[in-house]
């Protein structure tokens, strides 16, 4: 087993995990720390060191709000659980499982990025576990990445001290931490021409503008969305800025503060700048930069100029998109019509009908599918023919809570962690989350999810979307076709999204 091996900045020793065949290296860097004159700029080389590093622990998580301190919450109840866990700015840390016995086997490989809408979350969170897939064949390598202000701060003395890099530092370590995998990767078993990017939630909206960031090209080859591709149909919500937006926000931030500078804010305490966040109304979210980004994700993913490379996306069954803002059906039909137009209102009235609980249900329209059809619609339209698969995950889900298959709850499944969970679960869950990993492992390595279970038997098939055919697979208590083409509305709203940007 590879328990050493050589960076580009020095020998890194690893430990076994829990199965000895697996090596975990644990807080590698992969830049230097953010600090002080590195605060609000672009990633910057890591220092080389001597000797040999022992990475064995996860590095501090980036500076945040202390997880898990509400019991009521539901995410400190499934894996926040250490109020305890350290925290530092000094955070860019990667985190490898490698199956690998010597450095030519030229593994596939997962570089995984945690969601937490930006401002929350890490590494360390006890679903994220890589030896399952590692076991698969796979090298896993979760990457750190700055957060809230100190990942998307944007402010006019910013952009005029480095224009080409104003903002978005959090996406910046993402892709560091890419490059640095790229450049490093082989020492651990690894290929660098083989590498999947996949995110979850926050992680898989910062997959969709890596795909949409022309800073990224050659850099990985397939990407996995989970629950964050959707499409704001409605003008309802949004998770990106535009940089005036964004500059706007630094700018009153820095009047909250009282500084004037840029020295000044680099001067005041991490942890101080975290607690005044508390205290101030403000999104810190993906920026249109003109750098990292030249204009919206979902425009270059629905108009097939994204990179290339195959696409895993899905969701859970419980993330629906927002429903229509009414209270009756007075206030239904006019907002309709403000969002569409009269022709198309009466396209949408006539489909939901004029009963107004019956059309708001109908509004709960699964956004992620809606974006995910869209997409592959508009990608066969000018010939950008890349397969897509997409799931649906709907398996029962024990527990005194009742959560359902909540934002998230796929996690324990895909990485086989369910072990780990406090939920009571019996044998068809870890049934389940055998084949989703397998899924996973499969599609990591080749850009195509099928393949045998541990058995030898053939897992059920899973065909890639088409323009016309869903082809998508639901995750239940076992995995079966999903289908859902008789939902005019749904066809409706793929077609609005796509006129959206044609």
């Amino acid at each position: 087993m590879i328990r050493k091996a050589k960076t580009e900045n020095g020998w890194v020793a690893g430990i076994p995990a829990a199965d000895p065949r697996i090596t975990a290296f644990k807080g590698v860097p992969f830049a230097a720390p953010p600090v002080g004159e590195n605060r609000w700029r672009a990633p910057q080389p890591a220092a080389d060191w001597e000797g040999v590093r022992e990475c064995y622990t996860f590095a501090p998580i980036s500076v945040q709000d202390v997880p898990g301190l509400d019991p009521d919450n539901l995410y400190s109840r499934e894996w926040n659980v250490d109020p305890d866990i350290p925290m530092s700015e000094d955070c860019l840390y990667l985190n490898i499982w490698t199956p690998a016995k010597s450095a030519d086997e030229k593994l596939p490989v997962l570089v995984w990025f945690f969601g937490g809408g930006l401002v929350v979350g890490n590494t360390a969170e006890m679903e994220f576990d890589g030896e399952r897939i590692a076991r698969r064949g796979v090298i896993v390598v979760s990457v750190n990445y700055r957060l809230n202000v100190f990942g998307f701060l944007c402010h006019p003395q910013l952009l005029k001290e480095q224009p080409d890099a104003p903002t978005n530092f959090g996406h910046l370590d993402q892709s560091y931490g890419v490059r640095w995998v790229k450049r490093n990767i082989a020492a651990f078993g690894g290929d660098p021409d083989n590498i999947t990017i996949g995110g979850q939630s926050a992680g898989g909206i910062s997959v969709c503008a890596h795909f949409a960031s022309p800073q990224n090209e050659g850099l990985f080859q397939k990407g996995i969305i989970m629950s964050g591709m959707a499409c704001d149909v409605y003008h309802t919500f949004r998770f990106i800025q535009s940089l005036d937006q964004a500059l706007e926000t630094g700018k009153r931030f820095f009047d909250f503060l009282g500084v004037k500078t840029l020295e000044e804010a680099r001067a005041l305490d991490a942890f101080y700048l975290r607690d005044q966040l508390q205290k101030f109304k403000g999104m810190w979210n993906t920026v249109i930069d003109g750098r990292f980004l030249t204009e919206e994700y979902d425009a270059c993913l629905i108009t097939g100029r994204r990179l290339p490379g195959p696409i895993m996306v899905g969701c859970t069954s419980n993330e629906t998109g927002p429903a229509v803002p009414a209270a009756n059906m007075d206030e239904f039909r006019a907002f309709i019509t403000r969002t569409f137009g009269d022709a198309a209102a009466e396209e949408y009235m006539a489909i939901v009908g004029e009963d107004f609980n019956r059309a708001m249900e109908m509004t709960k329209i699964n956004n992620v599918e809606v974006a995910a059809r869209a997409m592959k619609q508009s990608e066969e339209a000018v010939g950008a023919e890349y397969p897509l698969y997409y799931y649906m995950f709907d398996p029962e889900m024990p527990g005194w809570d009742n959560a359902g298959t909540f934002h998230s709850s796929d996690l324990w499944f895909f990485f086989e962690t369910l072990a780990k969970c406090w939920r009571p679960f019996v044998g068809k869950h870890y049934d389940l989350a055998r084949q989703m990993c397998n899924y996973w492992a499969n599609f990591i390595r080749s850009g195509d999810p099928n393949g045998l279970d541990a058995d030898g038997t053939p897992m059920p098939e899973w065909k890639p979307m088409t323009g016309s055919e869903e082809n998508a697979v639901r995750f239940g208590d076992k995995v079966v076709p999903y289908v859902d083409d008789q939902n005019q509305l749904l066809h409706f709203l793929v077609r609005k999204w796509r006129e959206q940007f044609n």
